[in-house]
């Protein structure tokens, strides 16, 4: 048995007036295929172009071992020069992955090699966001803090992507006071004994190839798996539906300050209830 995922409709390009028409508003995700071929990135960006312009950076390195209490939220887990991380990639497999690293503050050349596509909404200048992976690293199941609008470009390789609404959250085993699933379910073969809630939920899936970009609705959760080596680029628009914005408000403000205060006070014991929580949240929907 699978997941009940359909495939993510696909276009060639589109205007300003559909892409708002047929996926904004509807909140619908949606694959643009030849949509930056005039970016210089679309011919330059790739892993070796990126060990040249940045070897000498040092970069955050995150792993998927489950959350600890002593760990920050979002708190690296290794660093390594990003010469030498490339030159892993490309070697072997490896779990290390490279996560929200701002290339505007990095490296700033290459922000001549992208520009700003006018979609309709306004994006976030200051923050285009450069995410990493080698050969079946992944990502857990999670939605974005602020529940944005995210156009998420990829380069070098290929990359699946799963993703579910908000409307799936009981059936995702969503941990409490957090933006993650529970840490120890395979979305790639998911075991449906051990999490059967997850036969009801519905979601969607595609494969990205170099130069595509996935638009993902606001607070979609998403699941990135590297079938091979490469990165992708992030650009984001603020959420526009009001109860969206007021959660990011919640998740920013309170959310993650009452986390981390409780991981100060109660440490793994915290995790360990919230864990346990989202078993007994979710076999409630079974």
């Amino acid at each position: 048995m699978k997941l009940n995922l359909q495939d993510i409709p696909r276009v060639e390009t589109i205007t300003k007036e559909d892409f708002i028409k047929h996926y904004f508003k509807p909140q619908k995700p949606v694959v643009i295929e030849r949509f930056i071929e005039d970016w210089p990135a679309y011919s330059k960006w790739s892993l070796d172009y990126m060990k040249e312009v940045a070897g000498d950076k040092t970069v955050p390195l995150y792993d998927d071992r489950p959350v600890d209490y002593k760990d920050g939220f979002n708190e690296a887990h290794a660093t390594m020069k990003m010469n030498e991380y490339v030159d892993l990639l490309k070697r072997e497999p490896t779990k290390f992955r490279i996560f929200l690293w701002n290339i505007l503050k990095e490296v700033p050349q290459l922000q001549k090699d992208f520009s700003y596509p006018d979609f309709g909404l306004r994006l976030m200048k200051g923050l285009p966001m450069l995410f990493f992976g080698g050969k079946d690293s992944y990502t857990f199941m999670h939605y974005d803090i602020d529940l944005a609008n995210i156009f998420h470009f990829h380069f070098e390789g290929k990359k699946q992507c799963i993703l579910f609404d908000q409307k799936q959250n009981k059936y995702l085993y969503k941990v409490p006071h957090s933006l993650i699933t529970r840490e120890d379910i395979d979305f790639h073969n998911p075991d449906f004994e051990k999490w059967p809630a997850l036969k009801h939920a519905k979601g969607w899936i595609c494969n990205l190839n170099h130069g595509e970009v996935l638009y993902m609705p606001e607070g979609y959760w998403h699941y990135m798996r590297y079938i091979t080596p490469g990165f992708s680029m992030s650009l984001r628009a603020i959420a526009r539906n009001p109860k969206n914005l007021g959660k990011a408000l919640y998740n920013v403000f309170l959310m993650r300050n009452y986390d981390n205060l409780m991981r100060r006070i109660r440490g793994q014991r915290w995790i360990d209830w919230k864990n346990e929580k989202a078993i007994i949240n979710t076999n409630r929907f079974v």
